[in-house]
């Protein structure tokens, strides 16, 4: 039989796990999941996720580019046609300065991409917030799950999100993670006994016996 926490092979009259001393349950015990799924997976640098990042910031760009030349022509028509009292040139400079702020986002996301550094840290806490999202005419309430991480030189990160607990109940406090630059993902140290894994590049939600995610290609660090 094997250890369900660190997949050592063991005596059939074993009652702890002499490489992580845990407890054995003799009657679970029958086949290892395999001891690849504890640790920082080296399939990241496969050439995969290079060429994603490299995607994506193509796409920021020319969807940036897009909605900015979309910006000046609406408004430059607006401002021709007299819609709600405009004119140009008035209306024309409203439709740069629209057109300039799409493209100072997606410059700041690629800068993002490039500037993230990689490091490791601790999942430290797990919340759950109840909050109300107000509109004109309506309000919302929804629950907010966060996983707070420390990294290893002493600052927090939160991983949040709104009514799912998927994130929340796959890290546990006490996990160690790693934070991977260009991506902006997290990956779980220890990967033993989870039936998912997300998708480190797109953040899809793949079985944990899959070595590709389904919908980008790029490998599953495990």
């Amino acid at each position: 039989m094997y250890c369900a926490n660190c997949g050592t092979h063991l005596s059939e009259s074993t009652s702890f796990c002499p490489a992580c001393g845990s407890g054995i349950n003799q009657a679970s015990q029958s086949a290892p999941q395999p001891a690849s799924l504890r640790g920082f997976s080296p399939r990241i640098n496969d050439p995969a996720f290079a060429k994603y990042v490299k995607n994506a910031n193509r796409w920021s760009a020319i969807f940036s580019i897009i909605l900015a030349v979309a910006a000046v022509i609406g408004f430059y028509i607006a401002g021709e046609a007299g819609t709600e009292g405009m004119s140009n040139p008035q209306s024309l400079y409203i439709g740069f300065g629209i057109g300039g702020m799409f493209l100072l986002i997606a410059l700041f996301q690629i800068r993002g991409r490039k500037r993230g550094s990689t490091w490791d840290g601790t999942v430290e806490d797990k919340k759950i917030k109840k909050k109300t999202e107000t509109t004109e005419d309506t309000s919302t309430d929804y629950l907010e799950y966060s996983v707070i991480i420390r990294s290893d030189q002493g600052k927090r990160h939160t991983i949040k999100s709104r009514d799912s607990d998927i994130l929340y109940n796959y890290y546990q406090i006490g996990d160690r993670v790693r934070h991977h630059a260009g991506l902006n993902s997290y990956e779980k140290y220890d990967k033993t006994g989870v039936k998912f894994i997300p998708c480190n590049a797109c953040g899809t939600l793949c079985d944990i016996n899959d070595d590709y995610c389904f919908r980008c290609k790029c490998p599953l660090l495990k």
